[in-house]
């Protein structure tokens, strides 16, 4: 089943390295998974998040604040 993952920042710093690595783990592991970049405010706030970057996995937030590790990624994923 694939995987929806929808990293949410407004392009600053952080959230173009979580996107970067986000993108790395799904195409080094062959996921199954459509990556969506949220950068609207409002869109955002609707999963209740105050601080990027966040990843959000089928609908649920998994990380706020930092960037994750490849590792970490992996696992969520899994």
């Amino acid at each position: 089943m694939t995987k929806v993952i929808k990293i949410l920042g407004t392009g600053c710093p952080k959230c173009q390295s979580m996107t970067s690595v986000v993108k790395d783990v799904v195409l080094a592991n062959n996921i199954d998974a459509t990556i969506e970049k949220i950068e609207d405010i409002m869109e955002i706030m609707k999963f209740n998040v105050m601080i990027t970057p966040a990843l959000v996995i089928d609908d649920v937030v998994t990380i706020k604040g930092r960037v994750p590790s490849r590792d970490e990624v992996l696992k969520l994923l899994n």
